[in-house]
């Protein structure tokens, strides 16, 4: 398990040099790998302990050990002034029946954020992964902050026994003790994701991602397949919502995507994260509105519907142009629900080849007053409440998957 750091530069020879040499020391994968995890870490020490012993408590839907040799966690130290790396190796020697392994490195600027360490890790993971189980290999992502449940990985591969390309699982927040505000709005804004969620999966309903499901894909829960990272070219590099790009990217191939209620975690509730966008900088964002007392602002329920009803439309019409190879019909009302220009809309509507690309397409196009739709949580809760009562008499009582009750 020992090694040397490696120094990642910014210039792409000297990177692809040191890239190649940062797995060298690596055992090669098991025959029988079929679930390769991704953890980056910078600084985790502390936290590191507790993520690994969840990762090897890993059970089967009977509660029996998964298979040695099924799964591999494989950490990057990166840019680490304490001992991350150290205790990832004595955790490693003192459970020798899960395969754990760490590579070190430094990365240099502008290279040294959580988008390039993540892809680094993909990137093996997948290598790893077609010298075993193929395309159909899983890459899973979490974090060093997070407690993965006893059937994570086996809830996981569930979810692709069933035909999912990626899987976003639930994220849940420790509390942070004097954090009691934060936490309630924290659940507040739980509530109206998983509410907009139902009333998406009503009004635009997925074949791949129907009810119950959730909201979330990000880095602490998020897994594909070797086929679906190849075919979006890898994890996007970019310095911080690096879980976000590569989800929008599967969406833009038109990819089965899964947020599944029955693959949960635990994450940190710390202020002060290792990312400039994330978890640590919303609870931040969500403190100083409560200092300011101000409530956080959000899409409202009538614009999100509106919304959704416009996407099914236009995803009907999308499958018929695609079906018929026929000239495209007029869309000037349609264009209008959306708000983007008609001539644009009808020309993307012949040119792609994916409906998540044209839906892309309606996201950066739409007009900018389309996109400012704000109004307070609590407003557009009660809203979200109202129209799942219009379209589902009963279903805004009833408490949604994984929603915490708010007194």
């Amino acid at each position: 398990m020992d090694s040397a750091t490696v120094v990642l530069s910014s210039q792409a020879s000297a990177q692809a040099c040191a890239t190649a040499s940062l797995w060298q020391h690596l055992a090669p994968p098991a025959a029988t790998l079929a679930v390769c995890v991704i953890i980056p870490a910078k600084d985790e020490a502390s936290q590191f302990p507790e993520t690994l012993a969840a990762l090897a408590a890993q059970v089967d839907e009977h509660g029996q050990p998964l298979p040695p040799g099924s799964y591999e966690v494989l950490v990057l130290a990166n840019n680490c002034h304490d001992r991350t790396a150290a205790v990832v190796r004595n955790f490693a020697y003192s459970h020798p029946l899960m395969v754990v392994q760490v590579a070190e490195v430094v990365l240099a600027a502008p290279e040294a954020h959580v988008g390039r360490a993540r892809r680094l890790l993909m990137d093996e993971a997948c290598r790893r992964l077609e010298q075993t189980a193929g395309s159909r290999g899983i890459i899973a992502s979490t974090d060093a902050d997070t407690r993965v449940a006893a059937t994570w990985l086996a809830a996981t591969q569930a979810e692709f026994a069933a035909g999912a390309d990626a899987v976003g699982g639930r994220i849940y927040p420790e509390a942070v003790a004097g954090e009691v505000c934060v936490r309630r709005t924290h659940l507040r804004d739980a509530r109206y994701r998983l509410l907009r969620a139902r009333l998406e999966a009503l009004l635009d309903p997925d074949p791949a991602d129907m009810w119950p499901r959730h909201h979330q894909h990000f880095g602490a829960s998020l897994a594909l397949t070797v086929a679906a990272y190849r075919l979006v070219g890898g994890l996007p590099v970019v310095p911080y919502l690096e879980d976000e790009a590569l989800w929008q990217a599967l969406r833009s191939h038109d990819l089965r995507l899964r947020h599944s209620p029955k693959v949960c975690v635990s994450t940190s509730g710390r202020h002060q994260g290792r990312v400039e966008v994330g978890l640590s900088w919303q609870l931040r964002e969500w403190a100083s509105l409560l200092h300011q007392q101000r409530e956080p602002y959000v899409e409202s329920g009538a614009s999100l519907a509106a919304e959704w009803q416009a996407r099914r439309q236009l995803r009907q019409l999308w499958k018929e142009t695609q079906a018929q190879s026929a000239r495209v019909p007029h869309c000037v009302q349609l264009a209008a629900a959306l708000s983007v220009p008609a001539s644009g809309l009808a020309r993307e509507l012949a040119a792609v080849t994916s409906f998540g690309m044209l839906w892309e397409w309606v996201m950066q196009h739409r007009a900018r007053w389309r996109r400012q739709r704000l109004v307070p949580l609590t407003q557009a809760i009660l809203e979200l409440r109202q129209l799942l009562e219009r379209h589902e008499p009963g279903v805004a009582s009833q408490v949604l998957p994984g929603a915490p009750r708010i007194r």
